[in-house]
């Protein structure tokens, strides 16, 4: 130690802060975590996203031709709302061939139009929120047609 006038000097001795945050990071990444993940998830959940734009919600179960639930297929649907704001919302569905949306918006100028897929399968259905703010709705997927309509 020095003096320097009134000043104190102290030689540091610090470890320097990159080493310090390194270290951190290394050990924040590792410790802590269990050595393997014993929880699973409950297949029969219905997944669920929320659109943040309105009170309104429908529910799907997609099914294939022969009346069985579709597991992991996809649903999607495209919400222009206002004048300038656009929404695209994608849920896959559980293995009920079920997945919600939610926060819709309760006032629209179309129905919304859902399509749901899974491989070269297809299907959609429509909903007005109009017509009552809260929807189950079945859609039934079927092979592609060669000219698909589907956005």
């Amino acid at each position: 130690m020095k003096l320097i006038g009134a000043l104190e000097v102290v030689r540091s001795t610090a470890i320097p802060a990159g080493l310090v945050l390194g270290l951190m990071l290394w050990m924040g990444g590792t410790a802590g975590l269990p050595a393997s993940d014993t929880s699973t998830a409950d297949p029969h959940s219905v997944p669920a996203i929320d659109g943040g734009i309105g009170p309104c919600s429908a529910e799907f179960t997609v099914k294939n031709e022969a009346g069985s639930p579709v597991y992991d297929s996809k649903i999607r649907v495209h919400i222009a709302y206002g004048h300038f704001h656009k929404l695209d919302l994608e849920v896959g569905t559980n293995i009920d061939g079920r997945a919600r949306f939610n926060g819709l918006p309760n006032r629209v100028k179309q129905p919304l139009q859902f399509w749901a897929s899974r491989e070269d399968r297809e299907g959609s259905a429509v909903f007005d929120p109009a017509q009552g703010c809260r929807a189950e709705r079945a859609i039934v997927i079927s092979k592609a047609p060669a000219n698909s309509s589907q956005p």
